[in-house]
Formats: C-alpha cells, sequence, structure tokens
C-alpha cells in the first residue's frame, strides 16, 4: 500500500502575489533578467521531474521522513519538494554575508516554483525586479526561510537531509541531486565548484555525518524475506563467483540447520569471513546482504550491517581505543560488523601500538558474542592477506573468504547504465561507444588500486556536469533534453584513463 504523501502544509502564498504591495513610483533597481527567469525555470522544471522519481520511491520517502520530526498527527510524510527547500534555506543561509536582492529573489523563486507550482513571466522582469527590493517582499521571504526548515530527529543543526537519505544506501540519484545543489548556488552566489567534494565542503555537509560512533548502521527493512535478498544479489552486475560462493554456503547453513532438528552434531560453521579484491567491487553491498541473510537462516538475531574502519576503533590515547571497539561491537551484536580497508589496524601509523589492542579488543569480544556476531573484514588482497597471517588469534576466526575481481569492460558500462537508469537519464548510441573505448582503456591497464565502480560514479558524475554545461545555454529544453547524454558530453577516453589512475601525461616529461 502507498504511504500517504504530504499535503503537511508550508507556506501557503506564491511571492508573486506580493506584487500587490508594490508601490507604482517606486524606484526601480534592475537586478537580474528575463535571460535568468527562463534559466531557472528550467532547472526548477527538471527538480520537480526528479521529485515525482522520488516520491513514487515508497522505501527512500520511508528514509528520508525518518530523519525528520514531524509535527501533524495524521501520519502523512514530506515530499521530496519539501526536503529539497529546505536543504536549499540551509544552502542559501550558509552564505548571509553575500546575500542579495538577485540571490534573495533566487531563493524565492524555488520556494514558488517546487511549492506552488509556479514560475515567474520572464516577459514581466521589469515588475519582479521592483518585486525583489521591496520591503514587503524581504519580509516574505524571511518568513519562508523560518518556516520552511525542517527539523531533525537528532536535533543536529544544518543538515540535508536529501544528501543524507541518498547516502545512506549509495543511491546513484545523489549525483542528480548534488548537481540541483551546484546549480541552486551558482544561480544564488554565481558559485562554482571543481568537484563534488568542493561543493560538499562548502555545504558543509560529510558522509560522516550520519555516522554515529564511528559506525554507518544500514538496518533491515520490516518487509525483508530470504527470497528478495536473494533476488538483489543475483541482480547485482558481475560478481558470478561471489553469488555461487554465497548460494553454497547457503545449502551448507540450511542443511546444519535441518540436522539439528534431527538431533545430529554438526561442523563449527564459521561465519567471520575475509573480504579480498580490489576497491569499488561490491564488497560492502555484499556484507549488506549478507547480513539479511543470516538473521532469515537464523544465525543473527538482528541483521543490520555496522560499518568502520581504522579510524572509527582507534583512538588517540591508552584505554580509549578499547572503549571504542567495544561499543562498536555492542551495536553490531545481532548483526555483521563490515571492517574496511582492516589491514590498517596492523599499521603502526604514530609509534603507538593502538591498532594491536584494537584487534585484540575484537578478537576475545568476537569470542564473547560467537553466537550472535558475525565480523568480516574486507580490503586489498596481499595487504589482507599479511594482516591474517600477522596474528594467531586472526587466522583462527577468518578462515572463509570471498575474493571479488575486477569488472569487465561490459560490466563497467552495464553499471553505467544502472546509473543512468535510476537517475532518469539516457545514454545515445554514439556515446555509448565512447563509454565502451573508455572501459576498454581502464580495464587494461588496471591494478589492484582501480576503483571499479567508484571510478564509473565519478565518470558519470562528470557526464552529467558536462552535459550541464553543454545545454544551459540552449534556448528550448525539454525531458529529452535534460535526460539524454551524448558524445559530447563523454569525456575523452584518456582523460578519464589520467584521472583513474591519477597521472598525467605532459609533452617533454
Amino acid at each position: 500500500m502507498k504511504n500517504k504523501r504530504n499535503p503537511i502544509s508550508l507556506l501557503e502564498d506564491s511571492f508573486s502575489s506580493l506584487k500587490g504591495y508594490l508601490d507604482s513610483d517606486s524606484a526601480q533597481k534592475p537586478v537580474f533578467t528575463s535571460a535568468l527567469i527562463n534559466e531557472l525555470e528550467q532547472e526548477t522544471k527538471s527538480v520537480l521531474s526528479l521529485c515525482s522519481t522520488l516520491n513514487n520511491d515508497d522505501n527512500f520517502i520511508r528514509t528520508i521522513n525518518s530523519f525528520v520530526k514531524s509535527d501533524n498527527d495524521k501520519g502523512l510524510l514530506f515530499k521530496a519538494e519539501h526536503f529539497f527547500i529546505s536543504d536549499f534555506i540551509t544552502a542559501y543561509q550558509r552564505n548571509r554575508e553575500k546575500q542579495t536582492d538577485t540571490s534573495g529573489f533566487v531563493m524565492a523563486y524555488y520556494y514558488d516554483a517546487l511549492r506552488n507550482n509556479h514560475f515567474a513571466d520572464a516577459n514581466a522582469v521589469a515588475t519582479l525586479n521592483k518585486l525583489a527590493i521591496s520591503d514587503k517582499f524581504k519580509e516574505h521571504l524571511a518568513h519562508i526561510q523560518q518556516s520552511n526548515i525542517l527539523t531533525p530527529t537528532d536535533d543536529k543543526q544544518g543538515r540535508y537531509f536529501l544528501l543524507s537519505a541518498l547516502s545512506v544506501n549509495n543511491d546513484a540519484r545523489l549525483t542528480a541531486v548534488t548537481q540541483h545543489f551546484n546549480l541552486f548556488l551558482h544561480f544564488t552566489y554565481a558559485l562554482q565548484f571543481s568537484d563534488t567534494s568542493a561543493l560538499y565542503s562548502y555545504l558543509g555537509f560529510d558522509k560522516k555525518e550520519i555516522v554515529v560512533a564511528g559506525k554507518l548502521e544500514t538496518p533491515v527493512p520490516a518487509d525483508d524475506t530470504l527470497e528478495k535478498v536473494m533476488e538483489e544479489l543475483n541482480g547485482m552486475v558481475g560478481l558470478a563467483n561471489i553469488k555461487q560462493d554465497i548460494a553454497e554456503l547457503i545449502n551448507l547453513l540450511e542443511i546444519q540447520k535441518k540436522r539439528s532438528n534431527q538431533g545430529l552434531k554438526n561442523i563449527e560453521v564459521t561465519l567471520h569471513t575475509v573480504f579480498l579484491g580490489p576497491p569499488g567491487t561490491g564488497k560492502t553491498s555484499v556484507a549488506r546482504l549478507l547480513s539479511r541473510i543470516y538473521k532469515h537462516l537464523g544465525f543473527l538475531s538482528k541483521g543490520q550491517l555496522c560499518e568502520t574502519d581504522r579510524e572509527g576503533m582507534v583512538a588517540g590515547y591508552v584505554g580509549q581505543t578499547a572503549t571504542k571497539v567495544d561499543k562498536l561491537v555492542d551495536e553490531s551484536i545481532g548483526g555483521v560488523l563490515f571492517i574496511d580497508e582492516a589491514y590498517a589496524l596492523a599499521n603502526n601509523f604514530s609509534g603507538n601500538d593502538y591498532g594491536s589492542e584494537a584487534i585484540n579488543t575484537l578478537l576475545k569480544r568476537m569470542e564473547d558474542n560467537r553466537d550472535d556476531l558475525v565480523v568480516v573484514v574486507a580490503g586489498y588482497t596481499d595487504p589482507m592477506k599479511v594482516f591474517i597471517e600477522s596474528n594467531p588469534g586472526l587466522r583462527s576466526r577468518f578462515n572463509r573468504s570471498f575474493h571479488f575481481e575486477h569488472f569487465t569492460p561490459a560490466e563497467l558500462l552495464t553499471i553505467f547504465e544502472g546509473m543512468c537508469s535510476k537517475s532518469d537519464f539516457s545514454v545515445t548510441a554514439d556515446a555509448k561507444e565512447k563509454l565502451n573505448d573508455t572501459f576498454e582503456l581502464l580495464y587494461a591497464k588496471k591494478d589492484e588500486g582501480f576503483g571499479n565502480a567508484r571510478v564509473v560514479r565519478n565518470l558519470f558524475e562528470k557526464c552529467v556536469q558536462n552535459q550541464a554545461n553543454r545545454i544551459i545555454k540552449l534556448t528550448e529544453i525539454n525531458q529529452q533534453v535534460l535526460k539524454e547524454l551524448t558524445e559530447a558530453d563523454i569525456p575523452e577516453p584518456k582523460d578519464t584513463e589520467e584521472q583513474a589512475f591519477f597521472s598525467v601525461s605532459k609533452e617533454g616529461e
């Protein structure tokens, strides 16, 4: 059954209704052109199109609404439009000292388009310029800001709900939302950012803001089943050997249960696992699915996944590391504790032995909670082998391993097309041919550090940026133009290669 969607009222009035307050004799001070109004209309209609997609995703709407407090008593949910307005206001208010009549008009335009589906008339630019400098308009703008910022459940101010909610599950639509933030700041403050990291740094957004005590927790959906988990696993690109390993493990666990039900003895099955392989090959996603599988088979009580790394486990002072690890384990009991780049725990970066303290504390807790805790350690193949062999306790507890392989060029292309599909983009035939050339080149040069799906995501974001730069100057932008990635939007294969492998080729070098 579909969730009840908003209708929670925010501010109803359209800012254009304030025209009646204008003094016809007021001095005109042009602060923007009709061209800006046309660009704002194209962009806000694109945002509304994305909102429609997000609003039809029940899981997303439930997730993002769990981040906010609701003062209504009807169980109604906020829609994507409300979160865009709230997040844009938060971004707008980060630069108060640079706010101008133009930036104020842009903020009001976004509100009016997203909340009221009203688009100011570019032919009325003279009247709108008068409106933007009126005191009544400024009062209205202040009221918009005060009335439309949503309150996070954890009382953390400055939260970007859309970025946070999409980051939780590494949703490909995060790229499109990030691009809309980029354009919003371009229109309000003429800001330009070199990459996503620079934009997030400006916004003050860090994915760690949804990390608690050094972990990122993914709970099991309420309506989850083993069949749904297996459907998700089999729907993942590539990973044929991993899928086979998991299917065989499930068979073993199922038979173990049947033997126990018949009063027969079982061999001890260790579920603690080592994930070996390069980055961007789905290790975290597979760990998340494994946690749910173990729950449905009755080997874990909750099935949640808690993600962490060395930083989340190791403290800077004697005694604090054990406390951090204990808290992580406490929160992971009933599920899977996933430790990425676990070999870093054995690296003595600062001359202390706090990594060893973390390992020893973890081993003890694994033994104490062996009936309801699974630990998965992941990282590059060779460092992880050295890490496991470095400690007898690790060697005895981690005797199961999954080997993740690089994605093939065809699989990388499939991943790219999947990102496009989730974000309402399509790829022309010429663009697809250029992408295939790119992935063939990357695959031929791959090493253990090649980022696989991470490289694909970076390339996808670059393509979206290139497309925006290409179409922003068009006089007419329809839905097909907004969706289509053409050959011109795809970077040259050599440029992508240089980005992927951090190499720059220059003549004379």
